[in-house]
């Protein structure tokens, strides 16, 4: 499995559209599942999609997958999981099946992705977790952890497939700074994982507990060992524990359930076709995305799709190797014209003391390179602002307008798709 096969596999989830679910029958389900949503809704209107969709014809699972799974006895789905050859137990009670009905009503129209980013993620996952020597159906945590989303921020500040916290991913050597997140790296964040839930389990001894302090720290993990009078065993420290954490280890037994057996739920999803070829080349000097995008032709935005670990549309190659990732097709006209992109990188950064990533993309390429005064967008009178209200979100406001979420991030400057009550939106 080579990396340029990672990113043809992100600008295949791009593809994914989704609806609203109905809300599950308890709390904690009801949270995980808009987190689970919230992770899809960001990439609606990514760039791959706007380009790519109308040539994928994606599954529409009619099937009532709610009242199907209600006939299911209880008996059946614990047999199933018995039936799975894993070391983490897969245990089946009533916490376990509400996930299970969350994440099938959930993936009945989504599981064609699900399916094909696993063709391409697993391979990685299965490669890092056999290294740390710790059991492959921890490959299952990403789709909770953020549903397979690269790009995917939590509200308290997680980040990439493996939704890592600044301080635990510079703890695991992710580089993370103003310039370059590793944690959105695939390959990187995946060892970072398998190392982390290593160290953890060497600590509590118990494959739930160890993913549970993946989920809230080991902190938090020994107050409830204590607070439930020294008992080690999750389902024994159940109520001492914070309420997302209480349905980390359901929503994981249920997403390995569900990856495992949705043919008996009568889900039988089609492969969504990967359009995109790429590959990658390391790069050892400073480039900037403007200057690839004026060379090569390349969108801004398919460039931050296909390596979202660099923050400020810039590759900080003179403190290492770091690589890019580009289209199959353009890889040619980027090794001829490197020279040029790199030479006219280091002059505009040279001669800015400070550099501003987020006015890239708006500049005019040949007066950025010539040092003229930048071309800025013209800020129309009639431009159309949105207070946000309680409850809204970028999906929300951007369907209520008739514009994208990618938009509207643009005209605001916004870094992620966290919004509050009260906060004034251009959206026009």
């Amino acid at each position: 499995m080579t990396k340029h096969t990672f990113l043809a596999l992100v600008a295949l989830f791009f593809t994914a559209q989704f609806g609203h679910a109905q809300n599950p029958t308890n709390p904690e389900a009801a949270n995980m599942a808009e987190q689970f949503v919230n992770n899809y809704d960001s990439l609606l209107n990514s760039y791959v999609l706007s380009k790519y969709a109308a040539t994928n014809h994606r599954q529409r699972a009619n099937i009532n997958t709610d009242y199907a799974f209600d006939q299911v006895p209880d008996s059946v789905i614990a047999n199933r999981l018995r039936s799975l050859h894993t070391i983490i137990p897969m245990t089946y009670n009533k916490e376990v099946r509400s996930y299970i009905r969350m994440y099938l009503n959930r993936m009945k129209t989504r599981l064609d992705v699900m399916l094909t980013l696993s063709e391409f993620y697993h391979p990685i996952f299965e490669e890092a977790l056999a290294r740390y020597n710790v059991p492959e159906e921890l490959k299952y945590l990403t789709i909770v952890e953020s549903a397979m989303n690269p790009q995917a921020t939590s509200r308290v500040g997680a980040a990439g497939l493996w939704q890592f916290m600044y301080t635990t991913g510079k703890n695991y050597g992710l580089e993370v700074n103003s310039v370059i997140d590793e944690r959105r790296d695939t390959y990187k964040s995946t060892d970072a994982a398998a190392h982390y839930i290593r160290d953890l389990y060497k600590i509590f001894g118990n494959w739930h507990l160890a993913i549970a302090a993946y989920n809230c720290g080991p902190g938090n993990i020994n107050k409830a060992i204590a607070r439930s009078g020294g008992k080690k065993d999750f389902w024994e420290i159940y109520p001492y524990l914070p309420h997302e954490t209480r349905g980390y280890i359901p929503a994981f037994i249920a997403a390995t359930y569900i990856m495992n057996f949705y043919p008996e739920h009568g889900l039988h999803p089609k492969r969504v076709a990967i359009p995109l070829r790429t590959d990658t080349i390391m790069v050892e000097r400073n480039m900037l995305f403007c200057y690839i995008n004026k060379y090569t032709h390349i969108d801004i935005e398919e460039l931050r799709t296909l390596n979202p670990q660099y923050r400020a549309d810039l590759i900080p190659g003179e403190g290492g190797s770091y690589p890019l990732c580009l289209p199959t097709a353009k890889m040619d006209d980027l090794i001829t014209w490197a020279d040029s992109i790199f030479l006219a990188s280091e002059d505009s950064l040279s001669r800015r003391s400070t550099f501003t990533p987020s006015t890239v993309e708006d500049r005019d390429i040949p007066s950025y390179n010539n040092g003229a005064k930048s071309k800025s967008k013209s800020h129309a009178d009639n431009s159309t602002y949105h207070k946000v209200r309680r409850g809204e979100t970028l999906s929300k406001i951007a369907s209520k307008h008739g514009t994208t979420i990618a938009k509207i991030k643009k005209l605001n400057g916004l870094k992620s798709d966290k919004i509050r009550e009260g906060q004034r939106l251009r959206v026009r």
